[in-house]
């Protein structure tokens, strides 16, 4: 059984394409059923990550933690699964 890996991607303050950018770099580097937790304060990174994560096959969910601030949790799925 494989235990997934956290990692963790701070985007406060950066407006899109940056959360994107740094979400899909993060993402190249990591392993199947791995786990990014990015943390963003701007609604249209919600927007984008969301279509940009259902294009590539990801599993995805995000909560709001605070007025404005956002969690996304992105699994990253195997592509030859």
């Amino acid at each position: 059984m494989k235990t997934m890996k956290e990692e963790f991607l701070d985007c406060m303050h950066e407006a899109c394409p940056i959360p994107l950018i740094k979400a899909s770099k993060k993402l190249q580097k990591m392993k199947a059923q791995d786990l990014l937790i990015m943390k963003t304060d701007h609604n249209c990174s919600i927007t984008n990550v969301i279509e940009w994560v259902e294009k590539q096959g990801h599993k995805m969910d995000y909560i709001e933690i605070g007025k404005g601030e956002w969690e996304i949790y992105i699994e990253k799925v195997d592509p030859h699964e």
